[in-house]
């Protein structure tokens, strides 16, 4: 009795065992589904810190890159050069929900976007867009759905969702005085736990 008793106890803890590790197997093959892919399954991480200590050359993103012999500007890689290298990644849709846009060169590869087929859309904060320097009227003569708030608060986000699936957010607004001057930082991820509630949002 003794020994039965003992084999039937032997099993079911070994029973449990395998069960556990199967459950383990389960969630850890959905976490990593969840936490990734672009379109080549590759997982996106990315953080950029500004300010770039040297400003980037606006023709180096440009076809054929910079031709000037003697450019003033850098051509090395700075965090504004990935941050339009992941811009121009956008094949389809671009959604911009950022407090203020005020940096050409930023403004002008949207624009280059929009004249490639992408769906632009942008929103930001009413007072805002009646600042000098606003690219907001840039967009619009060019054909480019802005949006604003209707709230005498701030409209304070500042994010960009590129094809629904790839997120870039933080304390960077498009400014100049963002890129050279201020301590700044950027999150660029695919994550498919973190993206969805920005597109939610933005809606």
């Amino acid at each position: 009795m003794v020994t039965m008793g003992y084999l039937k106890w032997l099993g079911i803890a070994i029973a449990t065992s395998c069960v556990v590790d199967l459950l383990y197997l389960f969630v850890l093959r959905r976490r990593r589904k969840l936490t990734s892919q672009d379109k080549k399954g590759r997982v996106i991480h990315k953080v950029l810190f500004f300010p770039d200590a040297q400003v980037s050359c606006p023709r180096q993103s440009q076809p054929g890159g910079c031709k000037m012999r003697r450019c003033k500007f850098t051509h090395d890689t700075t965090s504004l050069s990935q941050l339009k290298q992941y811009l121009c990644s956008a094949r389809h849709t671009l959604d911009l929900c950022v407090y203020t846009i005020s940096c050409h060169d930023l403004a002008r590869t949207v624009v280059d976007l929009h004249h490639k087929g992408v769906v632009v859309r942008v929103i930001t904060d009413q007072q805002q867009m009646e600042q000098t320097g606003s690219q907001v009227w840039f967009f619009r003569s060019e054909g480019i759905q802005v949006r604003h708030d209707n709230s005498p608060y701030f409209m304070h986000h500042k994010f960009a969702i590129i094809d629904g699936t790839v997120l870039i957010n933080g304390s960077f607004n498009w400014t100049r005085q963002a890129i050279t001057g201020n301590s700044e930082n950027l999150l660029i991820t695919n994550s498919r736990r973190i993206v969805p509630p920005y597109r939610e949002e933005f809606q």
